[in-house]
């Protein structure tokens, strides 16, 4: 068997080196650490978890990314093994004690017979059999060589709106169209009265925001400036920006003091983003402010809005649906470099790309996880996302619709998962083979 390489030892390096090393290739793991570190990493050991110690839900049936660590487990994830052996109290949710957790990554990752460890930077982008999983704060050297092998493609902070589930919007309250009535559905109007806009930004700039670290501040508040702060700057500026009125009729010819508009994020059309609103909240706080415009106070969150330095590629620009460069068939990308979000989707994308190179090297075919799966939803989105590009994590809504028409949430989602639990398990077999 060839011999391959992964740069970065996260979480998604971590997972291709180990699942390459476990079925028999000899791999090469490179990483800054622990001679340097990245201004946001303090820990030495690998797979270090650096904003919360929660990997999220662990509800398999009521919660995407508990379904994602449950397709992740039946693919000998090492992120879960760890997990399991590290797990801390937390509820309904799957935490960790970080410092075990990443101990634990370490010892696997530098005693695996088929794995050396090689500390240094590595400053261009692999020709042939390689993972690259840098991270959200890759060198810069290998930054610009990734984006000239990209075709420039590449981003440098995550600046993203929220996007909400169809099924949750409040349809008597908004109303189709476009400005002028130009175009046909392709947004979702949501009005608000004088009353109802001055109360929202008022709550707005109210709301608890993360703290950003230091080194993020400049760049991504130049770059993008979150909602919250614009509303700061008076009572109309939203008005004249992001959520004017202007040129928006409902069908009775109706005009409205604020709207707020939706445009879709999928082809499905099950995924609404809400246009404009970047947004450095805090999750509960977008689920609270933003729940107060009338059409969206049932609304449910696929993905919440963030604000944080993020390197990532235009992936549906340069990746095949495998993480694969097109322009380099047997070196992959994997992690938040190629836009997914959150530490489980980027342990989940280094699983797949080990998973696709391994195939690559033994000279099979690529098999990708089918799209009822959330491992074949995120692969769908790296590669074929339409319009904007933006980081997504694991969610219902990136799955393929359910094929019978399930109203009540709590079933359609049961549902859903365990078509995807059935999937994966044939995924499973057929990459055996």
């Amino acid at each position: 068997m060839n011999d391959a390489e992964v740069i970065g030892a996260g979480l998604a390096g971590c997972e291709a080196a180990y699942y390459l090393a476990e079925n028999g290739v000899k791999v090469t793991l490179r990483d800054i650490k622990p001679q340097r570190f990245t201004p946001a990493h303090s820990d030495k050991n690998f797979g270090e978890l650096v904003c919360s110690n929660s990997l999220k839900s662990n509800d398999v049936f009521g919660n995407a990314c508990g379904l994602l660590k449950q397709e992740m487990r039946a693919l000998s994830s090492l992120t879960m093994q760890a997990a399991e052996q590290c797990k801390v109290p937390a509820g309904g949710a799957l935490a960790v004690d970080r410092g075990l957790f990443s101990q634990y990554i370490t010892e696997k990752i530098l005693s695996h017979p088929n794995i050396t460890f090689v500390c240094g930077e590595v400053e261009q982008t692999p020709k042939e059999r390689a993972v690259v999983a840098t991270g959200p704060l890759t060198c810069e050297p290998l930054a610009e060589d990734i984006a000239r092998v990209c075709g420039g493609n590449l981003f440098f902070y995550d600046a993203s709106a929220p996007i909400i589930a169809r099924d949750g919007i409040d349809f008597s309250k908004c109303f189709y169209g476009d400005r002028y009535g130009k175009g046909g559905d392709d947004y979702i109007n949501c009005p608000l009265t004088e009353e109802e806009y001055l109360r929202f930004t008022e709550e707005l700039v109210r709301a608890e925001r993360v703290r950003l670290r230091e080194f993020e501040k400049r760049e991504i508040f130049e770059g993008c400036m979150p909602v919250e702060i614009m509303a700061a700057r008076g009572k109309d500026t939203l008005r004249f920006a992001m959520m004017k009125p202007v040129g928006l009729k409902d069908a009775e010819g109706r005009a409205y003091y604020a709207v707020v508009q939706l445009r879709k994020e999928n082809a499905a059309g099950t995924a609404y983003n809400l246009v404009g609103f970047q947004t450095n909240l805090k999750y509960g706080e977008q689920k609270r402010v933003f729940g107060m415009i009338p059409a969206l106070k049932n609304a449910e969150f696929l993905r919440y809005g963030v604000m944080h330095r993020n390197t990532y590629v235009n992936a549906p620009q340069c990746l095949n649906a495998d993480f694969s460069l097109k322009s380099r068939p047997t070196v992959f990308l994997a992690g938040q470099i190629t836009g997914v979000e959150g530490y489980v989707e980027s342990a989940a994308s280094g699983i797949l790309c080990g998973i696709h190179a391994l195939r690559k090297l033994s000279g099979k075919p690529t098999i990708i996880p089918p799209d009822v799966t959330v491992c074949g939803g995120l692969s769908a989105h790296i590669s074929a996302c339409e319009g904007d590009y933006q980081p997504m994590n694991a969610n219902f809504g990136i799955l393929a619709p359910s094929e019978v028409k399930i109203t009540n949430k709590k079933l359609r989602y049961a549902y859903l998962a365990q078509r995807a639990l059935e999937a994966i398990e044939i995924y499973k077999e057929n990459i055996r083979k």
